[in-house]
Order: C-alpha cells, then structure tokens, then sequence
C-alpha cells in the first residue's frame, strides 16, 4: 500500500479540524442509561474522554460528588456529600433563611436515658444515652448539654425540733430565688408562695439558700409544731 503524504497546509488542517469535531461527539453527556457499572465499585459510573483520548469513568459514590443524567432533558445534578474532619472553624451564615434536618430520630426516653457520663469532645461510641445541642451565643458554636445541667433540682428536708410561733428560716443550699420554681410543703400540704411585691397573703418566701415560712401577722400560719415536716422541692 502506497502511502499518502499530505503537503497541503489547507488538507492537513481541515483533518486536524475534523478530528477535533469528532472527539467532541465523544466527550459528549450520556444519559444515566448509558452508565458502565463496574465490577470493583458499588452504583454507575459516567464513562468521559479526556483530552488526549483517554477513556476513564467518574465514579458517582465517590464521597465527594454525586454526578446523575436523567433521561429528561439530559439533566446533570452535582450533590455535595457531607463528611470528615474540619481543618478550621466553619460557619454557615442562613442570612435569613430556613436552616433544617428533616428525617431526624425522635429519642425514645423509655428506651435510651439521658447521658451521665458525656466527655468534652468525645466521639460517637465513647459515651451512652443523649444529650442536648445548644448554641454558644458569644462564638455560635454547637456545642452539648447533659440535661441535669439544663434542668436543675433539689430538695430540703426537715423536722421541727420544737414549736415555733414566729417566722421560720431554714437553709436549703441551693434552692431558687424564684418563688414561682420553689414548692414548700408542711406535712405533706402545699404552702403558698409569694414575694413582697404580691397581692395574695404569703405562706413562704425565698432568698439566696434560705426559705422563710410566715407566721402569724405576715401568712395564714399561725404557728408550727414540734415534728410538723418541712419539705421543699425546687428548680432552676
């Protein structure tokens, strides 16, 4: 066979352009049907020429990308896979707009119980039960919440060693100024709470870990008796 040499400058670059022409017909976006699956990868690839020719394929569950035609339109969607490690502080600024998880596993507190023994920056598996994700409004960091630490309680027992007919302060360590989150009882009765500025007469009022029961002139009770039982339940 005889070969053919071109010494024509216009012949060798109308071939030249033509066979440009014909590696664009084969770099061109394929449906998702004409995906390659292959064998040592889960899901479809995309098979793509690179500019010397090269056959290669795009994996699609590469962990970055997600890379799909459909056969309407021939529609390519890029979806971004969420995952690793941060290497900086990353902030998302929702600029007014709607932020939200969908699709989240409401606790089952029958089943899992608040978590007593979370650690600062631990991982999942290090810990068991749940916690709470708050916002730190000085930095916005997520950070989380033993639910004892949002929810705050105690209790204060006594019993009366002798009678007493005038005001009675006791120390309760702890309990809180809000008289509104403070229940006194005597002998199992509830007492009634105010403050000074009240227009109801009070049985009790709270200061900083002391707790009062009006006697005479200032509440309802008129006296207390040798063993009646104290017993105050608060929250913060």
């Amino acid at each position: 066979m005889k070969s053919i040499i071109l010494n024509n400058p216009r012949a060798i670059l109308l071939g030249g352009l033509m066979l440009f022409v014909s590696s664009l017909g084969w770099a061109q976006n394929s449906s998702a049907a004409d995906g390659v699956a292959q064998g040592d990868q889960a899901g479809e690839t995309i098979r793509v020429i690179d500019n010397r020719g090269t056959i290669k394929y795009l994996q699609s569950n590469n962990g970055i990308t997600t890379i799909t035609s459909t056969e309407t339109n021939n529609t390519t969607t890029t979806t971004w896979q969420l995952g690793g490690t941060l290497t900086t502080d990353t902030y998302i600024d929702v600029d007014g707009n709607v932020f939200a998880f969908d699709g989240i596993e409401l606790v089952d507190i029958s089943a899992l119980a608040a978590s007593t023994n979370a650690s600062d920056q631990s991982d999942s598996g290090t810990g068991t039960g749940w916690t709470l994700l708050v916002r730190d409004e000085a930095t916005g960091a997520v950070k989380k919440l033993l639910a004892t630490d949002l929810l705050q309680g105690g209790h204060h027992y006594e019993k009366l060693a002798g009678d007493q007919n005038s005001d009675y302060t006791f120390t309760a360590t702890g309990v809180s100024t809000d008289y509104k989150k403070v229940s006194v009882y005597r002998n199992g009765a509830k007492l009634v709470g105010g403050d000074t500025s009240s227009s109801w007469t009070n049985d009790y009022s709270v200061t900083t870990d002391q707790v009062t029961i009006n006697i005479g002139d200032t509440g309802e009770i008129s006296n207390l008796y040798t063993n009646d039982v104290i017993e105050v339940h608060w929250v913060k």
